[in-house]
């Protein structure tokens, strides 16, 4: 099985961190994200990865360069950005895809199982499958249920609950190939099959996931997964 990983993103909201590191080689513990990532990966029965680089590039491909830092069994492939092409444009920098793939952004801890999520997306027949977990956001205002102008109702402060994406896909190669050149995000993947009709199916999933996006998104992991202290 292949993947790929989207590790080119400057990393803004986890600066300063991120002026002299990718956000992937930020430490989670004793080992950076990226790290933590292949190893799962590998553990699942992934031999191949690509690896879509921008911001500090170099050092990701430094510190993989150190073989002691990779799965002996696994096929390492750098692709450089020349330029911004977005979340879903850099896939077009990589070749020979031929069957699904997995892609997934390079700063998610979890411990989704990527063989199980792989195996769901053939049963689907999809086109894309995306894995899912669900967040609830409480609004800080007493909400007022209206009919015409009269209040029948108030919620103070409630809470809703959403499904979202946790950064981590199954590809089917034509949707590669359906994306035009240049600057393409991931919802612009998501709008274009709807469109076409194609089928996106969703991957439920209730375990842990961090985004590591942010100085207090970082330290809630660290914290959760009970390793050192937070950066």
């Amino acid at each position: 099985m292949r993947a790929v990983i989207l590790a080119g993103g400057r990393g803004t909201r986890l600066r300063p961190y991120t002026l002299i590191l990718p956000k992937p080689l930020v430490p989670v513990g004793e080992r950076p994200v990226l790290d933590l990532i292949i190893r799962q990966l590998a553990a699942k029965g992934f031999r191949e990865v690509d690896l879509c680089l921008g911001h500090l590039g170099e050092l990701i491909m430094a510190y993989f360069a150190d073989e002691r830092m990779r799965p002996v069994d696994m096929a390492f492939r750098y692709h450089r950005e020349e330029e911004p092409l977005g979340t879903a444009g850099a896939l077009r920098l990589v070749g020979g895809l031929e069957e699904p793939f997995l892609v997934m952004n390079g700063d998610i801890i979890t411990d989704l199982d990527y063989a199980e999520l792989m195996a769901f997306h053939r049963e689907q027949n999809a086109a894309l499958t995306i894995a899912t977990t669900y967040k609830e956001v409480q609004l800080e205002l007493g909400v007022l249920q209206l009919d015409d102008q009269q209040v029948v109702g108030f919620v103070e402060k409630p809470v809703e609950r959403f499904a979202v994406s946790m950064g981590i896909y199954i590809y089917e190669p034509r949707v590669v190939d359906q994306m035009p050149a240049g600057h393409f995000d991931f919802p612009d993947v998501v709008q274009m099959l709807l469109k076409s009709g194609d089928k996106v199916a969703s991957y439920p999933f209730s375990g842990m996931w961090f985004d590591i996006g942010t100085p207090g998104d970082h330290d809630q992991a660290v914290q959760t997964l009970g390793l050192e202290e937070p950066l």
